[in-house]
């Protein structure tokens, strides 16, 4: 059993985002087998209340308040020092404080690090305690999508983009030179990390999994939608870019289109805090939910899912839990092809698309055969259960973290103590 340090950007709880089923599921697996302390922050006031649901399964948990908006102005501080703006956005006193202190009266066997900003207090306890091994859980290669936005955006927000994705870059190269090894969700995003950064490191691919209990058909859960209406689905959370341009896409792009075709047919958007611009998209076509205490009656009962996603890579929680439930999904052909390495088969498993003419027929297919779309839906469970394990999927991180044998150099720190409270 080894004394691990595991620093996460966001709270991993509840996981009911992308980045937070898997920071928690990581949680889960580590406290398994190892002693762990886990330094967060909170960045949103009512995942406070969470913070003592992870309170046992932790030897010492540290949650630090981060108001994102003052968070984005200290971020600024990069333009003067010349780093990625990422860095002093996630830079707190509390949380340095805390690891100097940790650093001084624990001894690690090992970092476990999610999410590359995290690095630098990895880092900062590496430096008073030795080359403590250190693995990094990048998820995705961070600083592509910021490329990816400069792109997508006219300038000066183009420049700034096309500037975080450089300096971050070489920051991701850095760390991942530091460490023992790194891991990104898919094979496809360890290749693009491997030829953007140009490094030797350590890299493994670790995918996610799904909770296929959970994630299950139940036909008998209460219908959410009315009876002659044909819904069309979209889960995520809505204040994250990529979501939001792709329902914004859909309901310009495909929607119209597919309202002639199907008149009763209705776009819903189920995910926590919409932002003004999906708001705006709510009317007779489009359905905006906001926050639901649970998505799988919306799966459930959908005629079809979509993932239109254009600005994301890697593997999509919202779909592995669409094909769990049994629903036929369109996705974006990036997405798709992130599923592929697992086995996930194009035209069997779910359907892939890559223009809005694309989903305009594939969706049409799937409502014009229920048949069809009710095998693809069978078959894409049948594929989760063999292949998307979480526990299959995190094992691989065993063989890069010592048993270790590490001991409390000073009383204190009962286990469960949770420290820091929003300022």
């Amino acid at each position: 059993m080894a004394n691990i340090l595991y620093l996460v950007h966001r709270l991993p709880y509840p996981p009911n985002k992308g980045d937070k089923l898997r920071s928690y599921h990581l949680l889960k697996h580590l406290t398994a087998h190892h002693k762990v302390w886990l330094g967060t922050f909170v960045d949103d006031a009512e995942d406070w209340a969470h913070v003592p649901a992870l309170q046992a399964q932790c030897e010492q948990l540290f949650a630090a308040d981060l108001n994102p908006l003052l968070a984005r102005v200290a971020s600024l501080r990069g333009l003067a020092t010349g780093e990625a703006l990422s860095l002093p956005y996630y830079r707190h006193r509390a949380m340095r404080d805390w690891i100097a202190r940790i650093a001084k009266e624990q001894r690690f066997d090992a970092i476990v690090v999610f999410s590359s900003t995290m690095a630098q207090y990895a880092e900062q306890l590496r430096a008073v305690a030795g080359p403590v091994p250190m693995l990094i859980d990048f998820v995705d290669v961070d600083s592509a999508k910021w490329t990816d936005y400069a792109k997508a955006n006219r300038w000066p927000m183009s420049w700034l983009y096309r500037r975080e994705g450089r300096e971050l870059l070489a920051y991701e190269r850095r760390v991942a030179e530091q460490a023992r090894c790194s891991f990104f969700v898919t094979e496809g995003e360890k290749a693009l990390f491997q030829r953007l950064s140009s490094t030797g490191a350590p890299v493994e691919a670790l995918g996610n999994g799904v909770d296929s209990g959970y994630f299950a058909p139940l036909p008998q859960q209460a219908n959410p939608f009315a009876e002659d209406e044909l819904p069309l689905v979209f889960t995520g959370a809505m204040d994250y870019w990529p979501n939001v341009d792709a329902v914004q896409w859909f309901a310009a792009e495909v929607l119209p289109q597919l309202r002639q075709r199907w008149p009763t047919l209705r776009f819903t958007i189920v995910g926590r805090a919409p932002t003004p611009a999906v708001l705006a998209l709510a009317g007779d076509a489009v359905r905006v939910t906001g926050t639901v205490p649970d998505v799988r009656p919306y799966l459930q009962h959908a005629a079809a899912v979509v993932a239109p996603l254009r600005l994301a890579r890697g593997v999509q929680n919202k779909i592995l839990e669409a094909m769990a439930v049994g629903r036929p999904v369109v996705a974006a052909r990036s997405c798709v092809e992130a599923l592929g390495a697992d086995g996930v088969l194009a035209g069997q498993d779910l359907l892939s698309a890559d223009s809005a003419a694309d989903y305009l027929e594939l969706v049409h297919a799937l409502l014009s055969a229920p048949t069809r779309a009710q095998a693809i839906g069978q078959q894409a469970r049948e594929r989760v259960l063999r292949q998307f394990s979480w526990q299959a999927h995190l094992a691989k991180l065993d063989g890069y973290l010592p048993q270790g044998n590490g001991q409390r150099n000073t009383p204190g720190n009962l286990p469960g103590n949770v420290q820091g409270q929003p300022a």
